[in-house]
């Protein structure tokens, strides 16, 4: 007698598309993100309706020992000169940590600690970023096509949006080719 053998969910590395699974789907839009960014004028003038990021995450079961596993796609666009970001969160339980793979496009993970020490990673398309516990994190899209990352983090870790009112120690606005980092 053979085993059953199940088809597990799938992604597609290229496109960071998820399938196979029950897929909970949420779009973040410029309305949802006052505050978010420094030029409050810019955010104003945009499209309230403008889709920033969304955020596939595959149905699991949620409790202690749990992982979600989620892709956030992330559109590349401005407000006023600073790139498309995500908002931006610490752990509820701090003590959690989250891993990111990169899938596509180009753009910058953002960590920061408690105290306010932050430190940017480059987001590539085969990149690997392990975040640590007591670590806030944000993704900030620097390209010119959407930056998807995989990521994995316990179901039981949480948001804590509160804690970054004051914003991140660290921005990133366009600049020339590129891209200029400023302290916040």
């Amino acid at each position: 007698m053979n085993p059953d053998i199940f088809l597990p969910p799938q992604v597609a590395w290229a496109t960071g598309a998820l399938a196979g699974g029950p897929l909970i789907r949420k779009t973040t839009r410029l309305a949802e993100l006052p505050d978010v960014f420094t030029d409050g004028e810019a955010w104003k003038r945009g499209n309230p309706q403008q889709g920033v990021y969304d955020v596939d995450v595959l149905g699991s079961p949620v409790g202690e020992g749990a992982l979600f596993v989620g892709v956030t796609h992330l559109y590349a666009g401005n407000v006023g000169d600073e790139f498309f970001m995500t908002r931006g969160h610490f752990h509820a339980r701090r003590e959690q940590g989250e891993v990111y793979f990169g899938l596509r496009g180009v753009g910058l993970l953002l960590l920061q600690t408690e105290a306010g020490d932050a430190r940017l990673e480059q987001v590539t398309a085969g990149s690997v970023h392990i975040i640590p516990p007591f670590t806030a994190h944000r993704l900030i899209n620097t390209g010119t096509e959407t930056l998807s990352a995989l990521a994995v983090w316990p179901s039981v870790a949480g948001h804590d949006y509160a804690a970054l009112a004051e914003g991140f120690s660290l921005r990133v606005f366009a600049s020339g080719q590129g891209f200029e980092v400023r302290h916040g």
